[in-house]
């Protein structure tokens, strides 16, 4: 059968008409690269996301690393994150020289359990980085305390979670800094790579700044070994375009997972709960152990699922030289969990389509 209700649908739709007139502002003004759109871009992205500074850069991987270099994080330390992510948010650590250290998921919310982050603590961690997996917050308060306790930086991985909320609080406005990643398919998303550090920390905002760009202080004068991650202009005004309709993108994506929390109630699928009200569905997963048979089932229904993630960032190859320990949940939930298909785009009887399809499935 051929694919009814795709994974997703990334063209511009209602916000096209305001993301071609952006794109043809940068094209007439000849300024491509740290510009007036990025500046006004940092200014209204902070806002929205209740921050006081706000930072754009390459990529969302690229906003980790350097939020971890500004902090002096690198060669010799450990920061303790979640196996259960896009394996960028490890590789942003190593990129920085530090080592990621893994601390396995609470088994119902799917994020970085405080308990197991309390046990991971050495003399050699610096960082505490909780990854607010699929649109959900971490379980903040714990970790909060734990990393205050041990003189920990808090820093948050909320590259799948634009406006997301916790315990009423922004994400992002919570540890020292926060990265947030523009990758086509996030909730804010550009037409091409992009990220952003939001911070409350007028001094680490400028640090970043610097560091994005060579460590530049001034035209060819380099006062540290920075990298080359820059925001560019044409992504920047895209992404002032979106930024306007994310406010209706996110009610719609909580609408949405209503239907399917309603609709899947009583289907033979575990469907996580909701941790915190302020989850903004970036995602929405559900739990198999019977997973090739549902995905082959709802491809015969028209409903094209995806997973995320399959491997455990700690049994990838890449991550061998740390030597990472084994978080039996996360390899649990990795052979388990299924993608249902969630962006605003799809309608009511979309929607119909998959919880039917859900509800039917019979392993």
């Amino acid at each position: 059968m051929s694919i009814r209700v795709p994974f997703n649908a990334l063209r511009p739709r209602e916000d096209a008409a305001d993301v071609r007139s952006a794109i043809e502002r940068v094209i007439a003004s000849g300024w491509f690269i740290l510009g007036p759109e990025v500046e006004a871009f940092e200014r209204e992205f902070a806002d929205a996301s209740g921050a006081l500074h706000a930072v754009g850069v390459g990529t969302g991987t690229d906003a980790i690393t350097l939020i971890l270099r500004a902090l002096g994080i690198g060669a010799g330390d450990e920061v303790i994150t979640s196996p259960l992510s896009a394996a960028y948010s490890a590789l942003a650590i190593m990129m920085a020289g530090a080592r990621p250290v893994f601390a396995d998921i609470d088994p119902d919310r799917l994020t970085i359990d405080p308990a197991a982050v309390e046990a991971a603590v050495t003399p050699r961690t610096r960082a505490i980085m909780p990854v607010h997996l699929y649109g959900q917050a971490a379980d903040l308060p714990p970790l909060e305390a734990i990393a205050s306790r041990h003189g920990l930086a808090l820093v948050e991985d909320a590259a799948q979670a634009h406006l997301g909320r916790s315990g009423g609080r922004a994400i992002g406005t919570i540890g020292v800094a926060a990265a947030f990643s523009f990758y086509p398919t996030k909730n804010l998303g550009a037409l091409g790579d992009g990220g952003a550090v939001v911070t409350g920390d007028a001094q680490l905002a400028l640090r970043i700044k610097r560091l994005r760009n060579g460590g530049q202080t001034s035209r060819y004068q380099h006062e540290e070994a920075g990298a080359n991650s820059r925001l560019d202009e044409l992504q920047a005004a895209i992404l002032r375009a979106r930024l306007r309709f994310l406010d209706g993108w996110t009610a719609r994506r909580r609408a949405i997972a209503r239907q399917y929390r309603d609709g899947l109630a009583g289907a033979r699928l575990v469907v996580p709960r909701e941790g915190d009200p302020g989850h903004v569905y970036h995602l929405f997963p559900v739990l198999t152990p019977h997973r090739p048979a549902f995905q082959a089932h709802m491809t015969a229904a028209g409903v094209e699922t995806l997973i995320h993630y399959p491997v455990p960032i700690p049994r990838q190859p890449a991550l061998a030289p740390v030597h990472p320990a084994t978080c039996p949940i996360a390899d649990r939930i990795c052979g388990e969990v299924v993608s249902l298909p969630m962006y605003p785009a799809l309608s009511d009887a979309d929607i119909a389509v998959v919880i039917a399809a859900g509800r039917a499935f019979r392993p």
